[in-house]
């Protein structure tokens, strides 16, 4: 049931919060390996980004990808969140006093969001090629013209097997296991320390929120260089054989980066990140306290 109530709890936030996904994935493929000033700037902020988009693609854009994320979230957030529950329930990230052990949070959270972000790998996959899809006037990166969430998947096994499904798989494991880390560490610490120091004991929810908005912050900061790099890597081109036409792999694609767009260019989009993965981790994890004391008061 700890599967069940986290995958439930990611998806419903993932409803509200794609459109923003869109955007920032778009402000991260603008510009790719050029350096500042030598490229065009359709998307001048996250605002501006989703005007843009509304207006050349239409408004129903701003949902692109909807279906593939909500099946990523299912399956990550239901792997990762019920993992880290079951193992925090089990006693494995307290000591002996009950307080939390900060490195086995770490590992733990780390752990738990790396391998679920590698099995659900072709459902980002798609999601990001759905998401960079648009019209010409302001396309940036590679283009994939796919009607559909399962078309698209098809059409990657046939020319490509599974291998093609999971490519980009190993850029998704270090991005999700820095992310689900400072998540669900700045979470519990911070719900820990408002315990001890008894603040809105009498207000779960509230506790909830204020929890959340710090794991939005630290999640922002710290991934969106390691989602950058993930998205780069999953929405370029390949050749007949599968291999990227602009990436060898994760340490060329991030020297690349360094290289051309440098330091800054690794938080392309970094305002569209905390305004996707601050809403997304606030009503994510109150979605996911509020479904546990749910099923708690009726099992």
């Amino acid at each position: 049931m700890d599967f069940a109530i986290g995958g439930a709890a990611a998806a419903c936030a993932c409803f509200f919060t794609n459109p923003l996904e869109v955007m920032k994935t778009r402000m991260q493929l603008q510009g790719e390996l050029r350096s500042r000033g030598h490229h065009a700037v359709h998307y001048k902020n996250v605002f501006h980004a989703g005007y843009v988009i509304a207006k050349h693609d239409g408004i129903l854009a701003l949902q692109a990808g909807l279906v593939p994320g909500l099946w990523f979230q299912l399956v990550l957030n239901g792997y990762r969140f019920g993992l880290y529950q079951i193992l925090d329930d089990k006693g494995y990230m307290k000591d002996n006093k009950g307080k939390l052990v900060f490195y086995m949070s770490l590992l733990v959270g780390g752990f738990a969001g790396a391998t679920g972000a590698f099995i659900a790998s072709p459902f980002y996959l798609i999601k990001t090629h759905l998401q960079s899809q648009a019209s010409t006037e302001i396309a940036f990166g590679h283009q994939y013209h796919y009607k559909g969430t399962w078309s698209g998947l098809w059409g990657i096994f046939k020319e490509q097997g599974v291998k093609g499904l999971f490519r980009g798989g190993s850029s998704g494991v270090p991005r999700a296991f820095v992310g689900s880390t400072s998540q669900l560490t700045s979470f519990a610490y911070c719900k820990e320390f408002m315990r001890k120091y008894d603040i809105l004991q009498n207000s779960p929810l509230i506790m909830s929120f204020v929890a959340s908005m710090v794991g939005g912050v630290a999640i922002s900061v710290m991934m969106t260089p390691f989602d950058l790099v993930a998205t780069r890597l999953y929405n370029q081109g390949v050749d007949q054989f599968g291999k990227g036409l602009l990436y060898t792999g994760y340490t060329d694609c991030v020297i690349k980066i360094w290289k051309t767009e440098g330091f800054l260019g690794f938080y392309k989009g970094l305002g569209a990140s905390y305004f996707r993965l601050g809403p997304h981790s606030v009503l994510c994890l109150m979605f996911w306290d509020e479904f546990k004391e749910l099923y708690n008061k009726i099992k």
